[in-house]
């Protein structure tokens, strides 16, 4: 596939190249922004905090109906690969099967500050929801290796600012957001997103996600099939200084959507899917990486609700959902796995070298040296 180099398809709004731009092969079709916010009405919006020499951090909000949609339910499920990270809110999410306000991403240490921003915007905005009760969904990984992560700096207010900017349609990746401070591979990480078009029948569904990319082990990672990490060892400052966690620790949180309608329990099969793409970027999940993975379906609006009865049943008060056979729900699983794979190559080629809390540093990889690795060009080792 021939990506003009403006494309979006190539090139984050601020003119990052993304994977496709070093002419990395991917299966599947994606999406005209290749985003999770290729899904109609979803939105996504960051916060990002750089200041000073140690704080390098922020918040991520994905809004599954944009702005305007918080309080109208998805269908939704979630997996837990491996349980070293939080995701508040899904207990209720596991007990109804529905998600109804934004998904917020950020560092381990700030998922207060961002709930309480969820209930303070959810007050100002929508007070009618927050009358009944408020379970919001943060999730977060750990960026304590370039920011100052025991520091107060992520507040309220800063997720009250990741959802008042969410928008549709292109991307912003590597070092924005919840990923700021991230590192994935031994590289600098971040955020990260892709899609894919999945044909049924005269209908055109999409499968989005979103990744939070802070996992891996530098001689773990593999690109497009090729085992490139061994060969891109040197200039790796979290594994050749006296920095104390093994490889591989950090947590990746990945945020599935789809407009395709699904049931519950076929969101979590989704999000159990999520692995198998992680898997194909070279990763086999560390004991100190929390692997936390939720799916959502837009569609089926008006289902799954949860308020409160105002008035007696009647004979008309029923839910109805539409779904995807089970039989036929393949082309979606994979279309998440190819997704995940991209929106994880996306994170790394994205992101910029950043130096951080303490000196510490973060190479991003080298964009010539692995064009050369993938193409079987000679080039001198790092």
């Amino acid at each position: 596939m021939n990506t003009p180099a403006t494309s979006p398809l190539a090139v984050t709004p601020s003119g990052r190249p993304r994977a496709r731009a070093l002419g990395i092969r991917l299966d599947g079709t994606p999406g005209p922004a290749n985003a999770l916010t290729d899904v109609p009405g979803v939105h996504i919006g960051y916060t990002t905090l750089v200041q000073g020499p140690s704080v390098r951090t922020g918040v991520t909000a994905v809004l599954p109906r944009g702005r305007a949609g918080v309080g109208l339910p998805c269908a939704a499920g979630r997996y837990s690969l491996n349980g070293n990270g939080e995701m508040t809110g899904s207990s209720w999410l596991d007990e109804t099967g529905s998600l109804a306000g934004p998904v917020m991403i950020t560092n381990t240490h700030a998922v207060g500050p961002v709930h309480r921003g969820v209930v303070d915007w959810t007050v100002a905005n929508r007070p009618e929801l927050a009358r009944q009760w408020l379970l919001p969904v943060v999730a977060e990984t750990w960026d304590g290796y370039l920011n100052d992560i025991n520091g107060p700096h992520v507040r309220a207010e800063h997720a009250i600012a990741a959802i008042d900017s969410a928008a549709p349609g292109p991307v912003e990746e590597g070092c924005v957001g919840g990923g700021t401070g991230m590192n994935c591979y031994g590289f600098k990480g971040g955020s990260g997103t892709s899609s894919r078009v999945v044909e049924y029948g005269s209908d055109r569904y999409t499968v989005g996600a979103f990744v939070q990319a802070n996992f891996g082990e530098r001689r773990e990672l593999v690109v497009a099939g090729v085992p490139v990490g061994e060969r891109l060892t040197r200039d790796n400052p979290m594994e050749d200084t006296d920095w104390f966690a093994p490889g591989g620790a950090g947590s990746v949180i990945v945020v599935i959507g789809t407009d395709a309608p699904l049931l519950p329990g076929q969101c979590k099969a989704l999000a159990r899917r999520v692995p198998m793409g992680l898997a194909r970027t070279g990763t086999t999940g560390s004991h100190f990486s929390g692997d936390i993975f939720l799916a959502f379906s837009t569609a089926n609006a008006g289902a799954l609700t949860s308020n409160f009865p105002q008035s007696p049943a009647t004979d008309e008060d029923y839910d109805t959902l539409r779904h995807i056979p089970w039989g036929r729900i393949d082309p979606f699983y994979r279309a998440t796995v190819q997704a995940v794979e991209e929106a994880v190559l996306n994170a790394l080629v994205t992101a910029e070298e950043t130096t951080g809390h303490n000196g510490r540093r973060s190479p991003a990889i080298p964009h010539d040296h692995l064009r050369a690795l993938l193409t079987g060009e000679d080039f001198a080792d790092d």
